[in-house]
């Protein structure tokens, strides 16, 4: 297997990747230093690109503060669209099959079937937005390239809602908790091994895919059952999303359906309790 670059590496998703390699024993990640990896300088990447010839890309860079962004347009979209493009002429250049994240946010979130990848993309968000525009530039520049679409991330790395509800609960008797937001959880971890499983295989079905784990449940309800495996005693009061404004608009109803990567990988993606249990055990 040849060089693997990482960009957004001391992210949630970057870390997970440095942990299933290690497990893997894979050994060919490269997790440049990040003031090298800077996706919004094309020189620096470009000397990236001669020094290690990558034969993937994985792009875990990303602006992900979802209401900040409707006042941060502009640094938003050069994050997840210009950024994105230039790693995308560069693969092109290079020959390097880029692995770009993408986000259920890309999704009005209207309806009430699982999401394919065909559906219409019409974001609701800013953020959702720029990481639709960021998908937009890639097949232009090159036609290798995996846009994995994920949803709700969480492990045991960096800020995400596990902890921080696990934090919460330590330090409150009572938590409201919006019902009517419907997804899948995505153990970030499970996404790290979907990733290096494409790279380890070579696969070469390129294209748009969904991966979240199994399974249906609303913010409340995976805060319940964060409390419950966890065995934190407090109690969780459902609340519309109403009673709880955001400066930017989430989507009402974002569950993918994953039909296609499991055929294309023959991978098993397990439901969402299940790979709740393991971070919960790893938290401790």
């Amino acid at each position: 297997m040849s060089n693997i670059l990482v960009f957004g590496a001391s992210g949630q998703l970057g870390q997970c990747l440095a942990h299933v390699a290690k497990e893997r024993n894979t050994p060919d990640l490269i997790f440049p230093p990040e003031d090298q990896a800077n996706i919004l300088d094309l020189a620096k990447l470009r000397a990236l690109f001669e020094q290690h010839r990558p034969a993937y890309v994985i792009n875990c860079a990303a602006y992900t503060a979802v209401d900040k962004a409707e006042d941060e347009v502009e640094i938003a979209r050069k994050v997840n669209r210009d950024g994105v493009e230039n790693l995308a002429r560069l693969c092109g250049e290079f020959g390097s099959v880029l692995i770009q994240i993408s986000t259920d946010f890309v999704f009005a979130g209207t309806g009430n079937q699982p999401l394919v990848e065909t559906d219409e993309a019409a974001p609701i968000s800013v953020y959702g937005l720029t990481k639709l525009e960021g998908e937009q530039v890639i097949a232009p520049l090159t036609d290798k390239y995996f846009i994995l679409r994920t949803s709700w991330l969480y492990s045991e790395y960096a800020n995400n809602f596990v902890k921080t509800m696990l934090k919460l609960g330590r330090e409150r008797d009572e938590l409201r908790v919006i019902w009517d937001q419907v997804g899948t959880p995505c153990y970030a971890i499970d996404l790290a091994g979907c990733i290096l499983t494409i790279i380890e295989t070579q696969n070469p079905q390129y294209g748009i895919y969904h991966y979240s784990n199994e399974g249906v449940t609303s913010w409340y309800d995976f805060a319940t059952a964060i409390f419950e495996l966890s065995g934190t005693t407090v109690k969780t009061t459902p609340i519309r999303t109403a009673e709880y404004p955001t400066k930017a608009t989430r989507p009402a109803y974002s569950v993918m359906d994953k039909s296609k990567v499991k055929q294309a990988l023959g991978v098993a993606i397990p439901h969402w309790r299940v790979s709740l249990q393991t971070c919960l055990g790893r938290l401790g």
